[in-house]
């Protein structure tokens, strides 16, 4: 057991981080939605309710697709483009080990490399299209929450309410997805740009602590 933690130490951390996040954003949400239901005359939720709210879907999926989005743009754009000096690029001389073609006669090689044909395209893409894809089913996921929120507040004032259509025009969605991916672009440029001249001793995202500045590449 002490292995198995030493050799997954890492995803676990993110993991608990992630459950912890996730059950502050549960217990602050339904207390400001039921806040927000009360000051316009609707009646508080439980909350076995409030995880079926368009408040909560909206507000969950609008930040797990930008992540996605972030990290999908980022594989998919590194193949091609570069930054020199930056360690989150590839270098400039010559292909590396992830351009090389994969040898169905090396020792662990995953299955896909050995059946070949499509399955190893399939697999040799495997990260952005997932990456992708779960961008594109947390992008919808936002879309029917966030339908859902402006439909119960419409009802609370007595508006009528919008078709899957008609909120496609509105701007509250797109707004929602824009101030979210802009800011995931920010953090990438960051550490792009940031990553040139600064260093962690011991971390992967970094540079050895004596490169050269326009030593691009760990």
């Amino acid at each position: 057991m002490k292995k198995f933690f030493y050799h997954n130490s890492l995803s676990i951390v993110f993991l608990l981080l992630f459950i912890g996040a996730f059950i502050g954003q549960i217990f602050f949400g339904i207390e400001e939605y039921n806040k927000e239901l009360l000051e316009s005359g609707g009646h508080a939720v439980t909350m076995s309710n409030y995880l079926t709210t368009g408040h909560f879907i909206e507000a969950t999926f609008e930040n797990w697709e930008s992540e996605f989005l972030q990290m999908a743009l980022l594989v998919w754009l590194t193949i091609f483009l570069k930054q020199k000096g930056s360690s989150e690029s590839k270098g400039f001389d010559g292909d590396e080990e992830v351009d090389r073609e994969p040898s169905p006669n090396r020792k662990g090689a995953p299955w896909p490399v050995k059946k070949g044909g499509v399955w190893l395209w399939l697999y040799k893409n495997s990260l952005t299209i997932s990456l992708f894809l779960l961008f594109f089913a947390s992008f919808v996921l936002h879309f029917y929450g966030s339908l859902k929120d402006e439909n119960t507040a419409n009802v609370l004032k007595g508006n009528p309410q919008l078709s899957l259509v008609d909120y496609l025009g509105e701007s509250r969605f797109w707004f929602e997805s824009f101030q979210n991916w802009q800011s995931e672009f920010l953090s990438v440029f960051a550490i792009i740009v940031l990553s040139i001249f600064l260093r962690q001793k011991g971390s992967s995202q970094s540079k050895p602590v004596d490169a050269p500045h326009s030593e691009t590449g760990e």
